[in-house]
């Protein structure tokens, strides 16, 4: 059974793209080509996040995702993403989960529902009580609508499974709350272009949608920002950051990649759209920069 101690060297997840064929199924060839340029890089592959559309694709598809990942045996450790609304299929999703070699499990809140502290507290208990590894809660106001409550987070810390927590709120002040009241958990930033502050006020590492375009040079840039050492080059990543979210993610990473010849389509999932960006050219300004910064550091 993985243990948090056997996730403390991991630094930086990369919440990895599901690649699509042109009719829209899974294009397998290249989830393999991915998942292993990320281990290569030293990252962890969190699959079937939010920049995975997993909402998107129906429980046949998550699990055939989930099988072919483990069956990559992959050099590095492999988180799933758990999330929805309904508590009863979530608890059923982990109990397939349970059965494979996975590492991890990022566990949303509740979309759409809002709960308050109690409920929130019910729904996390029951996601960690079903699991069988450790669990990197999430903390996402701008997809579930409410934000996890300190004080919830607090009473969860105690919890065997409660591992980590993944907060991408944007803001460095709930941050700082989640460490006063969670001291014992690592806790990660969910947004690359604030891992430099973030790191500053104890981050343990990144979960990362740009290390998808940029394996080694992201994992280099979560180095620096851990080590204090990130200020010269937080410009160009805030830049290639904004230009990766400058439509709903992951639609401009899945058109770089596709401009770049590293996945066959642009394909995904309504009501998302490659059509959706028209212009990729600062798309690839950026990926110049940061491939010119990271040329620099080694």
């Amino acid at each position: 059974m993985t243990t948090t101690q056997s996730l403390s060297h991991t630094v930086l997840w990369t919440a990895l793209i599901t690649p699509l064929l042109e009719d829209g199924g899974i294009d397998f060839d290249a989830l393999s080509t991915l998942a292993q340029e990320q281990a290569a890089a030293g990252n962890g592959v969190l699959i079937l996040g939010s920049t995975g559309e997993a909402l998107a694709l129906d429980m046949a598809e998550q699990q055939a995702v989930v099988q072919h990942i483990c069956a990559l045996e992959l050099s590095t450790p492999i988180m799933v993403g758990v999330g929805g609304h309904n508590l009863e299929a979530q608890r059923q999703w982990l109990a397939f989960c349970n059965d494979y070699p996975i590492d991890a499990y990022l566990l949303g809140a509740p979309l759409y529902a809002k709960p308050g502290p109690v409920g929130q507290e019910l729904w996390f208990r029951a996601l960690l009580d079903a699991s069988k590894h450790p669990c990197m809660l999430y903390n996402v106001p701008s997809r579930a609508a409410v934000s996890l409550d300190p004080k919830v987070l607090g009473k969860l810390q105690d919890h065997p499974n409660c591992w980590a927590l993944k907060e991408a709120s944007g803001s460095i002040d709930c941050f700082e709350q989640y460490r006063l009241a969670a001291p014992q958990l690592a806790i990660f930033s969910g947004d690359d272009a604030l891992i430099p502050y973030y790191a500053q006020a104890g981050a343990a590492g990144l979960v990362s949608v740009a290390a998808n375009v940029w394996p080694e040079a992201t994992h280099r840039f979560v180095q620096l920002s851990l080590q204090g050492q990130s200020h010269n080059t937080f410009l160009h990543w805030r830049e290639a950051v904004a230009a990766l979210f400058h439509v709903s993610n992951p639609i401009p990473t899945k058109c770089l990649l596709h401009a770049l010849g590293r996945i066959n389509t642009p394909t995904l999932r309504a009501p998302l759209t490659h059509s959706e960006l028209r212009d990729l050219q600062p798309l690839l300004r950026v990926h110049d920069s940061i491939t010119s910064w990271h040329s620099t550091q080694v």
